[in-house]
């Protein structure tokens, strides 16, 4: 198989994270590549994905919105220029 390098900048964190995960997966990080790489060539898209998993921060707020909710604490409005005054009132 003939061979070429390419050089990519990346931050040297991502790339030890990287090569833990491939590793994980029993790939070396140059296996990864090639894979994404021939991935990119027959399907002519790729995919990035993004942890999905919800933060404290985010879950804490929605159980403060459920217990504001069912303590009739909250308001509703029939437009944003109706929500916007009632927030200029607050």
């Amino acid at each position: 198989m003939n061979s070429t390098v390419i050089n990519i900048k990346t931050d040297i964190k991502i790339k030890k994270e990287a090569q833990l995960v491939a590793s994980d997966l029993g790939l070396t990080l140059s296996g990864a590549i090639n894979g994404f790489l021939k991935q990119l060539i027959r399907n002519k898209t790729f995919l990035l994905t993004l942890d999905e998993s919800p933060s404290k921060y985010l879950l804490d707020s929605i159980k403060e919105s459920i217990s504001q909710r069912k303590g009739s604490n909250y308001h509703t409005f029939k437009n944003n220029k109706d929500a916007i005054e009632f927030i200029k009132k607050q």
